[in-house]
């Protein structure tokens, strides 16, 4: 797919930020000497993944719809692997589970390529709910029976459903040139993930009051204000990449980070309640897979259904 002007300039300015984050962690390298602390070696690592994560995207963007749904059926392949590892199963589950990765994972996302709303909305919500519990009592193990569904079921609509309205954004009729809907999902991508890194910026500049310590030690009152208000601006400066004027694009930017913001909080609750501080290791400086996208789960869904009431 030839990338309309617009979409290449939004590529170009992440490639931009990237330089620039890449640059300034090579002056304090520099001024580390031989042994640079901790934090500078982490936002090392963070960048450097960071490179590799968007020359992976947009690589799938270009080649259009396929790419796309490709892409994102992949990692919601391997962020409910994540999830499922932490959340212990039994013999009886195992066939539930081949369903859940095999069948219904690569079916759903099927349903996304051919664009068609209607069975995207409710086959795992609906079909999925009903087959699972059905598959796994089938098995006649009743040990933990309502928790082990309950853990396979939550997966599956947070790392499969949620993430999935993201390029599922390519499937609403958006007024405008062509490219609109590549846009849109680099819009919403940029704004959720932009917002965590200047969460983390910001809470490591200014941070002093914890928002929620048993939950998530790290994130900072001011962390979370000065990383939200920036998103938001952020956002609200790419309004001439989307179908929305500039409040428009402040106010669905400031509710995406609002929603990811709050997704990775229930992600870290989940993690806590296992003992473990990351769902893997997948990608060095960032965890796994999902606590890469943790945030972004929570605010596809949301973001998809509002652009699709008043924007389609």
């Amino acid at each position: 797919m030839i990338p309309d002007q617009k979409t290449l300039w939004l590529l170009g300015g992440i490639a931009g930020l990237l330089l620039i984050a890449s640059l300034v962690t090579f002056i304090l390298k520099r001024r580390a000497g031989g042994a640079p602390g901790p934090v500078i070696l982490n936002l090392d690592a963070r960048v450097k993944a960071w490179w590799v994560m968007v020359l992976v995207f947009s690589l799938a963007l270009l080649t259009g719809g396929t790419g796309s749904v490709i892409l994102f059926a992949l990692i919601s392949f391997l962020a409910l692997r994540e999830f499922v590892t932490l959340t212990p199963t039994r013999p009886g589950d195992h066939r539930t589970l081949f369903w859940a990765f095999f069948v219904l994972v690569p079916l759903h996302y099927f349903i996304v390529w051919l664009q068609w709303y209607g069975l995207f909305a409710i086959l795992i919500p609906v079909y999925a709910y009903v087959l699972l519990p059905i598959r796994s009592a089938a098995a006649g193990d009743c040990e933990r029976f309502l928790e082990r569904s309950a853990k396979t079921q939550w997966g599956l609509m947070v790392c499969v459903y949620f993430l999935s309205h993201a390029p599922a954004l390519l499937m609403l009729p958006l007024p405008g040139p062509e490219g609109a809907n590549a846009r849109l999902l680099i819009f919403l991508v940029l704004v959720v993930q932009l917002s965590d890194v200047l969460q983390y910026v910001w809470g490591k500049l200014l941070g002093r009051r914890k928002i929620a310590p048993t939950l998530s030690p790290n994130k900072t009152l001011e962390g979370f204000v000065g990383g939200a208000a920036s998103a938001t601006a952020v956002g609200a400066a790419l309004w001439w990449a989307t179908p929305f004027n500039p409040w428009q694009a402040a106010v669905l930017a400031l509710i995406i980070t609002l929603m990811g913001f709050f997704g990775g909080l229930v992600m870290s609750a989940i993690k806590r309640d296992r003992g473990v501080k990351d769902f893997g290791s997948m990608i060095e400086g960032h965890g796994g897979m999902l606590d890469r996208m943790d945030s972004l789960c929570f605010a596809a869904p949301v973001f998809f259904h509002l652009v699709r009431y008043f924007f389609t």
